[in-house]
């Protein structure tokens, strides 16, 4: 298992470093992580990320609840049946108030989970490359390379610095 290496470039602005990531992928570069102080949909498209998943994963979790709402006002009401005069034994208008309050807290509860999932929290390990700066005021793009291939650390500092930034430092891992 051979050595590996860190190139930990910093920006001041989030198009440099969208700009940055776009010419990183156009070298085929694959392993890179990306730290921002904010979120940024230059660097997300940059990445090339997809939409989120979490509004799919909050709509099956409402309709969900609609279900479950109807199944137990339904079975309870079918169970224990009481005619009051005259009235049907299976009537909608009373349970349109229970299935939207469940398919509110389904829909919630999934939604919390979903983004929970799909962030990868909780993370137990620290991210390589992290600088407290990238948290603060400054864009970080951390590649990991193999330190044996000198010709792909000097092409990627080089594409790094050429995208804008203002320091291009390397690391072992």
């Amino acid at each position: 298992m051979s050595a590996s290496t860190e190139i930990i470039g910093s920006f001041a602005d989030d198009q440099l470093c969208a700009r940055g990531i776009t010419d990183l992928r156009a070298a085929q570069v694959k392993d890179f992580h990306v730290f921002s102080p904010i979120p940024s949909h230059h660097i997300e498209h940059a990445m090339g990320k997809p939409k989120s998943k979490v509004r799919l994963f909050v709509l099956i979790g409402g309709i969900t609840g609609i279900l479950t709402a109807l199944a137990i006002t339904i079975g309870t009401s079918m169970e224990w049946n009481l005619v009051a005069g005259g009235k049907p034994i299976i009537s909608w208008p009373p349970f349109i108030i229970i299935c939207f309050e469940l398919m509110i807290l389904f829909g919630g509860l999934s939604s919390v989970t979903s983004f929970l999932v799909n962030a990868g929290l909780p993370a137990f390990d620290s991210a390589s490359g992290f600088q407290s700066r990238f948290g603060e005021d400054r864009f970080g793009v951390v590649v990991e390379c193999d330190k044996a291939d000198d010709a792909a650390l000097e092409k990627i500092e080089l594409i790094l610095r050429n995208a804008g930034a203002e320091e291009v430092s390397r690391e072992a891992a």
